[in-house]
Parts: C-alpha cells; sequence; structure tokens
C-alpha cells in the first residue's frame, strides 16, 4: 500500500464520514457509548468542518481514502479531532502519519497542540504517549466517558 497525505475538501466528507464511523465503533464497543460524537456527526457538519479554513488532512491510498484528520483552531491551541483510520489498514502507520502531519499544519500562532481519547482505550494512549503526546488532565466527556487530555508543544 502507498499511502499519500494531502488536504480533505468538502467533497470528501462522504469518505470521511464512513471512515470515521468505521474506525470509532471499535470505541463505542469499548465503551457502550453509541452516541459517541464521531458516530453521530452528520455529512452536514462535517462538511462545514472541511470547509471553516482549519487544518483537515486525508490519508490516501491511490483514489481510496484510508484515513482523515481535523482539527479545531483557538488562539495558540489546536484541537486534534477525529482521527480516523480505515479498520483494514490499521497498524500500518497511517494514524502516525496523520497525527504528523496536522501538527506539522498548524497555523505559525499555535504552540500547543492538543487531544483527548478515552481512559480505557490504553492502545490510543500508548500511540499519542510514543509521538510525543504527554498526559495533562482527565474530564468526563459529553456522554459520560472518563476522558485523558494530551499535549504536544509544536517546534
Amino acid at each position: 500500500m502507498t499511502v499519500h497525505i494531502g488536504p480533505l475538501t468538502a467533497a470528501h466528507a462522504g469518505e470521511v464520514m464512513t471512515i470515521q464511523r468505521a474506525a470509532y465503533l471499535q470505541e463505542a464497543r469499548r465503551y457502550g457509548a453509541w452516541d459517541l460524537p464521531p458516530l453521530v456527526e452528520t455529512l452536514a457538519e462535517i462538511r462545514a468542518h472541511l470547509t471553516d479554513g482549519t487544518p483537515a488532512f486525508g490519508a490516501f491510498d491511490g483514489p481510496r481514502l484510508v484515513g482523515s484528520v481535523r482539527s479545531r483552531v483557538d488562539g495558540d491551541r489546536m484541537e486534534v479531532a477525529r482521527l480516523s483510520v480505515a479498520p483494514d489498514v490499521q497498524g500500518g502507520g497511517v494514524g502516525r502519519r496523520l497525527l504528523a502531519a496536522i501538527s506539522e499544519g498548524a497555523p505559525e500562532a499555535v504552540d500547543t497542540v492538543w487531544l483527548f481519547t478515552g481512559a480505557e482505550s490504553d492502545g490510543n494512549i500508548r500511540f499519542y504517549e510514543s509521538a510525543g503526546f504527554v498526559r495533562v488532565s482527565e474530564h468526563l466527556d459529553a456522554v459520560g466517558i472518563r476522558c485523558v487530555t494530551l499535549e504536544q508543544k509544536v517546534i
């Protein structure tokens, strides 16, 4: 598989939704929460996010989208949002490349990149820590799941 990373546009919204839902099903099963925001986000919401000017990247194997990541920028901080990799290609480095692309694509004013994941998602936490993210806090999300927030300074 030869994957290239490139920007996402509104035209990719349907594929992004498909990858995102497939990727987050494992988390929904783990927590017994079928209303996780990535699973209930609408096509219109995804399309709007892809056109709001914040960094968003896809991983493409030829014409097929196999992963995606979006962001939300707030001053000098940027949230990594909705990192998703197609289940059949997970573990092959696609997520790591997308995480690097979104961090490198941060606007100049951003000095901290952050994200959160479920506190019981040990594999996700190990992945983010191996990429240089550090745990900074815990909180309950909107559906009552205990989450870990991790940050990384932009170099």
